[in-house]
């Protein structure tokens, strides 16, 4: 199994789209047998998709995420889980033993705002900065 993070300073970031690198966890009988930082190299959110399955990612952990970029991920046979905060090494533990806190039905748009400007990590949902707004569905 190979789980990707969104990731930035040790914690998970908060917009797959906007994620400048993510943290790739190898995982073997249930534990962590190797990590490593990757950079995204500038890919948007459609790319972003087709770089993890690259990887050989099957697993993605993040904040926010968009309705595009998800169906991407299931293209790929990608299963996320979204909503995600906090550090990202504790995230992955947690997803190891089966209590991972998560949204399943996150979604995140980023043109509904009609000129409101607003960060989802003000409500706990992930999905911060440049007037996102995120959304249970």
């Amino acid at each position: 199994m190979k789980i990707a993070v969104t990731y930035e300073n040790g914690d998970v970031f908060q917009h797959f789209g906007h994620t400048q690198q993510f943290k790739v966890y190898e995982v073997r009988d249930g534990k962590v047998a190797d990590m490593r930082i990757v950079s995204a190299e500038g890919s948007g959110h459609g790319a972003l998709a087709g770089m993890l399955a690259g990887l050989g990612v099957d697993t993605l952990i993040c904040g926010g995420i968009g309705g595009g970029a998800q169906a991407a991920l299931a293209e790929m046979g990608i299963r996320f889980f979204g909503g995600v905060s906090g550090n990202a090494d504790e995230a992955v533990n947690a997803l190891l033993a089966g209590n991972l806190v998560f949204e399943r039905d996150i979604r995140c748009d980023h043109h509904d705002h009609h000129g409101e400007s607003h960060s989802c990590g003000e409500h706990g949902h992930g999905c911060a900065g440049n007037g996102g707004s995120c959304h249970q569905v």
